[in-house]
């Protein structure tokens, strides 16, 4: 593991050298999640990460939040092919356009899982009644190979069981941070 300034221990994907990456990792990554918004929010960012590294994207969060809407599903659903364009023409973003394409019908989608489950909180715990497990060193697992066939079969684009897992992560459905990382026993936090 890195040796790092504060003298914690991190996870080896943190980057040591980006304060917004140890935000991300010490805050954020691996709390469970039960608001929609937020969960819409990593939802779509990512699927924008679908082969780039995750800290391009979070390096672009603010862009993404700014250029999205504040991650509102019910504004993304309806956007339009001008919208659409605009955003392929925002430097702030990843500006590819099956991404863009695939986050408006996500936010479709998305908001389709809500009006069935009453909240897609309610939908995405109900595949581990409510707990978070513990697994790290994987990139899927059978809950994330589950969940990414039923979310394709509802029509949602770049959610691969790869994408799913690291949502799942992101999320606190799953806790993934590694031996002698100093959140590792904090499970559920």
């Amino acid at each position: 593991m890195t040796q790092w300034a504060d003298g914690k221990q991190r996870c080896f994907w943190a980057n040591p050298n980006n304060p917004r990456y140890i935000r991300y990792h010490d805050e954020e990554w691996g709390r469970p999640v039960h608001e929609d918004r937020k969960l819409f929010e990593m939802l779509l960012l990512e699927t924008f990460q679908a082969g780039l590294s995750w800290e391009c994207v979070l390096n672009k969060r603010d862009g993404f939040r700014q250029a999205f809407d504040g991650f509102d599903p019910e504004i993304i659903a309806r956007y339009t092919e001008e919208k659409i364009e605009a955003l392929r023409q925002d430097p702030a973003i990843i500006r590819n356009r099956l991404k863009i394409r695939a986050a408006v019908a996500n936010a479709r989608v998305f908001l389709a899982i809500r009006q069935e489950w009453g909240s897609f909180d309610r939908y995405l715990w109900h595949w581990t009644e409510g707990k978070t497990f513990r697994e790290t060193g994987l990139t899927h697992s059978p809950l994330s190979d589950a969940l990414s066939k039923d979310l394709k079969k509802r029509g949602m684009k770049f959610v691969g069981t790869t994408v799913i897992y690291s949502l799942l992560q992101a999320v606190g459905v799953i806790w993934s941070h590694e031996k002698g990382c100093w959140l590792e026993r904090q499970k559920g936090v």
